[in-house]
């Protein structure tokens, strides 16, 4: 979510807490982290044959996250098909190295289809925790449904992560997709929650270089309740902006300023360098030119395309600028662009799943029709579906927005899901072609936007207890956006998808107090895409 540098993302705000401590696994089964894998295990991106497995070994008290120090250390991977370890089916030895900040990623293949599997790693004659994961349905199966968590947006210093925990501890998911700012880059102190920060960002200044970015990812890596997560199902991971900086594009971005942080160039290098070594991501394109967006498969009832737009976008237009609609400039980069309509508009499974990291639904005050409204928009020099109140989403491209969903619209192509983060906020919308014209004209799809898991909501910004100051608000967005079914303003926690042959459903979890480690969760809303028609509230 853009933060910026003004009253949401710099006041000054107490400072408090201390960095959570590598333990117990919160998990059902789980076990104490040894000093060797003191960050876990983690899986990610699964195929029907195949997982991603990624740990980090420790190789001597001196070489944490970011030293550059520690010798080369031979790591062997099990997998299993049982808890207790007594038919492994797979097994391979990998070196960690300093060049990799010893972290370790191997992609075994060769696995059953839509099975669960146990994986450890063994270093240094210490056993790591044990993770469980799952690997896809075959291409050509059928399941009769998939269920996912969905979060985005953690920052360290706003809460803690009880919404992993509450995921942890289900029995039920295929996975976890996560859109997005899974860390902040902030200094320690400058962006935290309603009350300030309740615990403190290492390194203390606003990472940077590449050290910078290792070490935040490694404190990240020891919140016990997403070590816990990362243990129990596989993540299906993109990034947005704070991965690397607040509003950042291809060519810089809103938290840099080259006089006294460098070449933009090399920051973002250096957070995608760091990013790919701790995440469970299975990336393509070269070491130069790395390449996130992908596509997964779940059999023929689903496949999932995650989208990268951060790294190709061109810088968002201001406020009211008639930029947003300008042809020339994109949110995807036309690469990109051609292989997600393409594979939208031909895919062969049940749903199309978009993992989505900012809000593709329009948000205009008020939704105008570009048809019939021309001339207003042309004297006063506005885009023409309205003016766009965050030009950081896809209401800041709206050419690109408009070559999508017409392509869709145009193949009627209906059951499109797209899974989005970044708002800190909850909404549930039917996609419109024009927004004006709705519930009139074509749709293409809904959207599901989940809230943060704890980063700063609307509600938090405002005096008063919760729900007293946003009620009318969402009302107001709702009744001029008659397109937006459903949303809340208030709430962290995070969503959980479920498909079936007939619908998809999207249920939204609400935990109660981000600044209690241990507070409880309850289900806030509901809502449903039927097949090949709109959104209803869900039963």
């Amino acid at each position: 979510m853009a933060t910026g540098r003004g009253a949401l993302g710099r006041r000054g705000v107490l400072q408090a807490g201390a960095i959570a401590a590598a333990g117990v696994l919160a998990a059902p089964h789980a076990q104490a982290a040894a000093p060797v894998f003191c960050h876990g295990v983690a899986s990610g991106d699964p195929l029907p044959d195949g997982v991603i497995l990624w740990t980090r070994v420790t190789v001597d008290p001196g070489a944490v996250p970011g030293s550059g120090a520690g010798a080369p250390a031979g790591v062997r991977w099990e997998v299993a098909a049982d808890e207790g370890f007594t038919e492994i089916v797979a097994s391979g030895t990998t070196t960690a190295t300093a060049d990799s900040d010893h972290t370790v990623k191997v992609d075994v293949r060769g696995l059953a289809p839509a099975r669960y599997y146990w994986y450890r790693f063994r270093a240094l004659g210490e056993v790591s925790a044990v993770g469980r994961t799952r690997t896809a349905p075959a291409v050509a199966a059928t399941p009769p449904r998939l269920r996912f968590g969905v979060v985005s947006c953690s920052n360290w210093e706003a809460g803690y992560f009880a919404a992993y925990r509450h995921l942890a501890d289900r029995d039920d998911l295929d996975g976890v997709v996560h859109l997005g700012d899974y860390l902040y880059e902030y200094a320690a102190g400058a962006y935290g929650g309603r009350s300030g920060s309740v615990r403190r960002h290492d390194p203390v200044h606003e990472i940077v270089s590449l050290a910078d970015y290792r070490v935040r990812h490694g404190q990240y890596k020891t919140d016990t309740d997403l070590m816990a997560l990362h243990a129990r199902v596989p993540f299906i991971c993109t990034w947005d902006d704070h991965e690397s900086a607040d509003n950042s594009w291809s060519g810089g971005a809103g938290n840099h300023d080259p006089a006294t942080e460098g070449d933009w160039p090399a920051r973002r290098a250096a957070s995608v360098r760091a990013y790919l070594e701790w995440m469970p991501v299975r990336a393509e394109g070269t070491a130069a030119a790395p390449r996130i967006y992908r596509r997964l498969r779940f059999g023929t009832l689903a496949e999932l395309s995650m989208l990268d737009l951060r790294s190709y976008r061109d810088a968002a237009p201001h406020l009211g600028s008639p930029d947003s609609d300008d042809p020339a400039r994109s949110l995807t980069g036309s690469a990109q662009m051609d292989w997600l309509t393409a594979g939208l508009v031909s895919g062969s499974a049940r749903w199309q799943l978009v993992g989505n990291s900012v809000m593709i639904s329009p948000l205009a005050f008020p939704p105008m029709d570009p048809t019939t409204t021309a001339a207003v928009t042309e004297v006063l020099g506005i885009p023409r579906e309205g003016l766009a109140p965050n030009t950081d989403q896809w209401d800041g491209y709206t050419a690109d927005r408009r070559r999508l969903l017409t392509a869709l619209a145009d193949r009627k192509a209906t059951n499109i899901v797209y899974l989005t983060g970044d708002i800190h906020s909850s909404w549930a919308s039917d996609v419109p072609l024009d927004a004006a014209a709705y519930p009139n004209g074509p749709t293409a799809g809904a959207e599901f936007v989940v809230p943060s898991v704890t980063s700063l909501a609307i509600g938090d910004l405002l005096p008063g207890p919760p729900r007293t100051g946003t009620v009318a608000l969402e009302n107001s967005l709702r009744t001029l956006n008659r397109h937006i079914r459903y949303t809340e303003l208030d709430s962290h926690g995070y969503g959980v998808v479920d498909i079936a042959a007939e619908r998809v459903r999207m249920e939204w979890f609400y935990t109660a107090d981000v600044t209690d480690p241990g507070t409880g969760v309850a289900l806030g809303a509901s809502w449903v895409l039927p097949h090949g028609g709109r959104l209803r509230p869900g039963a």
